[in-house]
């Protein structure tokens, strides 16, 4: 294909003439060292192109080299545990090869060329096979049977199939289709620009479990399902994305950090490793791709970056995996697309950001979903999208959050106050909101309790009646309240010290099963509904509050998951409590 020549640079910016053969986003090399770029923009015979690296020491007149391919990621075995930048270079291999630094226009396969992987047919030679179908599988983690799909657009008879040891590029099959044979390796390639093919979408049934009491209780996140995590600097948006990778019980985690800090990542890169899977005990990494952009990388590579996680995330999604992909975070992307825009000098929209910022970050969250995958078999399959969003000052009003807010059917707002207070999940309870929560009640009901939708009901009215209250105690003090009243602050306190409140760094209360959320919010619930009984019956606030049972509910959440059945002793010594209050007990002499 014929070279084209550089005509000016601005930052990551750079415009080319002479590549009529080329066309949008396409991959192109830019300069004499080869930088990635690509093509964004064609107008009257100039191409502008974004580079993926630091376009310093480029200038007029340097070439650059077309590739006729779209930015593709290599899907394929060696995927999971793989840590890649923006663009799919695998950084240990880089850092082998070259040191510390990535050294520009360095260029490396997103899979190991080298390395041979057992390949186990799961068809037989003569079987007709269509897009989709499972051709064979090979063993690439202790938690990932990697599935070998006949990639979309392809069908016909299977001609040739073994058992062997191969490499990513190497034939382990042949498929007599319309057009010829084709020898077929197990890597595929795929635009990360474009979705991938599905058989059709399907409503999500299932809640994605993450033990994150907050979450799973009061604004659940379904399998296939959209969250978006907006918060102000400091407010733990980071720490629940990683609470999330960590805990949720999808089995694929692919993990992007885009333009948030480095030593966050690396906080991951060091954990992941040493954490156990809850279910297998095997450590977490061994189910997780992780893409570092971080916020010393080019700022352009923030778009690719995102778009190379979504894509590694359907793959897998297409094998019938359930998927959960954390984006951290999507504001460093839509500033990336505002810089880029300002130098294509483009009509600005508000706050500077482009005029189809709404429509990228649309397009980005309705690639998530529970859908039925290619293939004859039918499997079903569901890609999770959770996106922390940084407005500045915490203002949500801001253009990023309201444009994420239009598409994802989860908010979870966190508030400064709630984390200054050392509140984690800093999650604000009144204007927080799932649309997931019938499906979610619903599942609960039959997996975990009938009462669960009652006794989210009773948490949620205790914690809005004490926002009720909290401004007439400002203004007359508690001691003005009625018994009743200060029954339900402190029963809402109980809700949100004892239940809400969850340690990310304990052992124990990192992690918090269904079964025991909701032993801990019955126990509460009960507790009121027994306690306001016994004022009925005569007894006295001032008794209530000192009863042994309100410091065992503070307790709860230290309870190991093996000993769950000690809530339900616990639930029976309230009762009991309970009932033993006379009338007028408490009252002073």
């Amino acid at each position: 294909m014929k070279e084209g020549v550089i005509k000016k640079v601005a930052g990551p910016l750079v415009v080319a003439r002479g590549l009529d053969e080329s066309g949008m986003y396409e991959v192109v090399r830019v300069g004499k060292e080869r930088l990635f770029g690509e093509i964004i923009e064609i107008r009257a015979g100039e191409y502008s192109i974004q580079v993926y690296e630091s376009t310093e020491g480029i200038g007029p007149g340097d070439p650059v080299y077309p590739t006729g391919t779209p930015l593709s990621v290599e899907l394929g075995p060696g995927l999971i545990t793989g840590i890649y930048d923006g663009i799919q270079r695998p950084l240990e291999a880089i850092r082998g090869k070259f040191g510390d630094f990535i050294v520009r226009g360095a260029e490396l396969p997103g899979l190991d060329r080298a390395k041979k992987w057992h390949f186990i047919p799961a068809v037989k030679v003569g079987a007709q096979v269509v897009a989709g179908d499972v051709v064979g599988t090979v063993d690439e983690t202790p938690l990932v049977k990697h599935k070998i799909m006949v990639p979309p657009g392809l069908a016909g008879k299977v001609a040739s199939i073994k058992e062997c040891e191969a490499t990513v590029t190497e034939p382990v099959y042949v498929l007599e289709t319309a057009e010829g044979r084709r020898e077929l390796p197990m890597m595929q390639k795929w635009p990360v620009r474009q979705a991938r093919p599905v058989a059709r979408r399907v409503p999500p049934t299932e809640p994605l479990i993450t033990g994150q009491r907050v979450i799973d209780t009061l604004f659940p996140v379904a399998k296939g399902g959209t969250a978006c995590v907006p918060g102000p600097f400091g407010s733990g948006k980071t720490v629940v994305q990683h609470q999330l990778a960590k805990w949720a019980n999808a089995e694929i985690v692919v993990y992007v950090g885009c333009g948030e800090r480095g030593n966050e990542m690396t906080d991951v890169l060091l954990e992941f490793p040493e954490l156990q899977d809850p279910d297998s005990g095997r450590p977490l990494i061994e189910r997780t791709v992780l893409i570092a952009n971080t916020s010393n990388m080019p700022v352009a590579a923030r778009e690719a970056s995102v778009f190379c996680g979504i894509t590694i995330a359907e793959y897998f999604r297409d094998m019938g995996y359930s998927v959960a992909t954390m984006a951290d975070s999507t504001s460093r992307w839509a500033e990336a697309m505002r810089e880029i825009s300002g130098r294509l000098e483009e009509m600005p929209g508000e706050e500077g950001f482009p005029a189809y910022l709404a429509s990228r970050i649309a397009g980005f969250y309705e690639r998530a979903g529970s859908v039925v995958c290619l293939g004859s078999d039918a499997r079903t399959g569901t890609l999770s999208l959770i996106g922390a969003v940084s407005p500045p000052g915490g203002d949500l009003s801001e253009p990023v959050v309201q444009a994420t807010l239009r598409v994802v059917k989860v908010f979870w707002g966190l508030d400064d106050a709630l984390a200054a207070q050392r509140h984690f999940p800093a999650i604000n309870w009144l204007n927080s909101y799932s649309l997931y929560d019938e499906m979610a009640n619903a599942y609960a009901k039959e997996h975990v309790d009938a009462r669960w939708p009652d006794v989210r009901r009773r948490a949620m009215w205790l914690l809005n009646r004490e926002a009720e209250l909290e401004e007439l105690v400002r203004l007359v003090g508690m001691d003005a309240l009625s018994p009743s009243d200060r029954l339900i602050l402190q029963c809402a306190k109980m809700v949100r010290e004892d239940f809400l409140h969850q340690s990310a760094f304990d052992p124990i209360d990192t992690y918090t099963s269904q079964r025991k959320q909701f032993a801990m919010l019955r126990n509460i619930a009960d507790f009121y509904d027994l306690a306001r009984q016994a004022m009925e019956r005569g007894a006295e606030i001032d008794a209530l509050v000192k009863l042994a049972a309100i410091e065992s509910i503070a307790g709860m959440k230290r309870v190991d998951e093996e000993d769950v059945d000690q809530l339900d002793a616990l639930h029976g010594s309230i009762k009991e409590q309970l009932a033993g209050l006379k009338a007028g007990a408490g009252r002073n002499p």
